[in-house]
């Protein structure tokens, strides 16, 4: 078999102006970035707004393991297979940061035949999006530094500054830096950091504007911290937010690109689902919604992270509404939830436990699937369950998976081979997820804006997770004081936390029960619409592993990229 980058170099793709003919935009509506892909102008939305909206689907999964469950292939896959059988439908996801392809997860394109194409400039730089964000969130950063040494007319208190400086890779020595060092003419010293350029705010307001006035409207109310006397201080405040949108006037507009089966594939925007809210733009889906019958968008890792964030903060800015879900299952992850064999790092897996059959081992697993169908059911949204196919897997194993799925509450659940077959291999689950959208919606949020933050985080944690309660640290306390007298209380609730665990442990898998989630703070997004309260040791910047995935990526003797994956 092929590797990814290999299947994808040989593959044939068509110029984008024919990809975007095939739902109905003409060359007016882009910006070619050569012949692969293009930015689509926001004007397309006006002119779009009388169409009837196509169904909305919602891609999800059980709690990640290291193995990957595969749904950026689920979601890519069952878009071309939609097509296959007669529905037109486009496909939504994120771009990916530079900092796990480079890392531990590598490439996100999907796998195998069902990718996005040109995968090299998905995975790296593709229209430079993330830089420009980059760039406007430390001009940001410059500003403030500069304030505070020509004089501080706000007032703003040094302690209480929230914002870091960001960057698009995965460097750990960052995390926690000293700005200002060499004498008073580089500013002034104070202790700092940076996060990952997807956890910028700046980030999430490109992921949930609606407008290019809207951005620069959520641009200006960016908080960056607080007067001596506990005023909010903004991106406005420090005359600074209109030079940011300015930089960010090209990243707003929506890029196009294509499957591997020619069938077209907005690519807009980038949060992770741990630290942020983990899901592509509103923008995309609002054009996508109005071309196509069906949209397909993806939510970043499990249920209980950007699955809630989508319906809770993503669904509630943009209007739209989800008609169906679905969550990714392997058989192979279920068995290591429920404790058939364990990942140890820089080990492994023992395959020969992984992939003998342990019935028992599944249908201990399927109790988080369990808990992630009920996470759905609370929102009113049908289930689909994808069994993304491993040949490995028995009859036995998936009928398991099946039945307590079934059980649950799921519509359906059917085995996926869009890996090995493209949209040929997903056609069944197509069909389910079809029967599944055309139900009566009976979406609903999981809590009101007006409730206080700690009812909030209580409900997310409670329902969600199955925490038995929540403990928040003496700084968390003052936050949440802090954020009711500002005003900012009547915000959704963007929880940061591990993604490796229903629960705020990664060590705890499977469905935990008998824990209290700990919440060590709480910083408020106000221009991006959410305050985030950070659960357990959850961490903004990542690092690399001893054996990082760019080891492996290089330029071969021909000029072409090897190694992603």
């Amino acid at each position: 078999m092929k590797s990814d980058i290999e299947i994808a170099q040989a593959a044939e793709m068509k110029h984008i102006k024919e990809i975007a003919e095939s739902i109905g935009l003409s060359e007016d509506h882009l910006e070619l970035y050569g012949n692969d892909k293009a930015k689509v102008g926001l004007d397309l939305i006006e002119e779009l707004k009388d169409e009837p909206n196509g169904k909305y689907i919602d891609v999800t999964a059980i709690t990640p393991t290291p193995l990957g469950e595969g749904k950026t292939v689920t979601t890519i896959g069952l878009s071309m297979a939609l097509n296959k059988i007669g529905k037109k439908t486009i496909t939504c996801i994120r771009q990916p940061s530079l900092g796990p392809v480079f890392g531990i997860k590598g490439g996100a394109a999907g796998g195998g035949y069902s990718q996005v194409l040109p995968m090299e400039d998905f995975n790296l730089h593709l229209t430079g999006d993330n830089h420009a964000i980059s760039i406007a969130h430390n001009l940001l950063c410059a500003f403030l530094d500069t304030h505070l040494m020509k004089g501080n007319d706000l007032n703003i208190d040094p302690f209480s500054i929230t914002l870091n400086r960001v960057v698009d890779v995965s460097d750990r020595v960052l995390r926690h830096i000293i700005v200002g060092l060499g004498g008073e003419i580089n500013g002034i010293p104070r202790e700092t950091g940076y996060d990952i350029t997807v956890a910028s705010e700046v980030m999430a307001i490109l992921a949930l504007t609606t407008s290019l006035k809207d951005m620069r409207q959520r641009i200006a109310r960016i908080v960056i911290g607080s007067t001596y006397d506990g005023k909010p201080v903004t991106a406005e405040d420090l005359k600074v937010a209109g030079a940011m949108t300015v930089l960010m006037k090209d990243a707003i507009k929506p890029n196009l690109l294509q499957t591997i089966e020619h069938t077209p594939c907005f690519v807009h925007a980038g949060p992770f689902a741990n630290i942020a809210h983990g899901n592509s733009s509103i923008l995309a889906d609002q054009m996508a919604i109005k071309l196509g019958e069906y949209v397909v968008t993806e939510s970043g890792f499990g249920a209980d992270c950007g699955a809630e964030k989508f319906m809770d903060i993503k669904c509630r800015y943009s209007g739209l509404k989800p008609d169906a879900v679905v969550i990714v299952a392997t058989v192979r992850a279920l068995k290591m939830h429920g404790g058939g064999f364990e990942f140890i790092p820089g080990q492994g897996v023992d395959k020969v436990k992984m992939e003998t059959e342990n019935v028992d081992a599944v249908l201990k697993g399927c109790e988080n699937l369990e808990k992630m169908i009920e996470n759905m059911n609370l929102f009113g949204v049908p289930v689909v369950i994808a069994i993304n196919h491993f040949e490995s897997d028995t009859q036995a194993e998936v009928d398991a998976v099946r039945d307590k799925a079934l059980a649950a509450g799921a519509e359906d659940a059917v085995t996926s081979k869009v890996w090995l077959k493209g949209g040929e291999g997903g056609t069944d689950l197509a069909g389910a997820v079809v029967k599944a959208a055309e139900k009566p919606s009976e979406f609903k949020f999981l809590y009101p804006l007006d409730w206080p933050i700690k009812k909030k985080i209580e409900t997310i944690a409670t329902k969600i997770y199955g925490a038995d309660g929540v403990d928040y640290s003496p700084e968390a306390e003052k936050k949440i004081e802090l954020y009711t007298k500002q005003g900012f209380d009547k915000l959704p609730m963007c929880m940061a936390k591990t993604h490796l665990s229903l629960s705020h442990d990664p060590n705890l898998k499977g469905r935990p029960t008998g824990f209290t989630v700990p919440v060590r703070d709480v910083k408020a997004s106000v221009g991006a619409g959410f305050l985030y309260p950070l659960l357990g040791q959850m961490r903004t910047m990542p690092g690399l592993p001893k054996e990082p995935a760019g080891n492996k990526v290089d330029i071969d003797e021909n000029g072409n990229i090897v190694g992603l994956f």
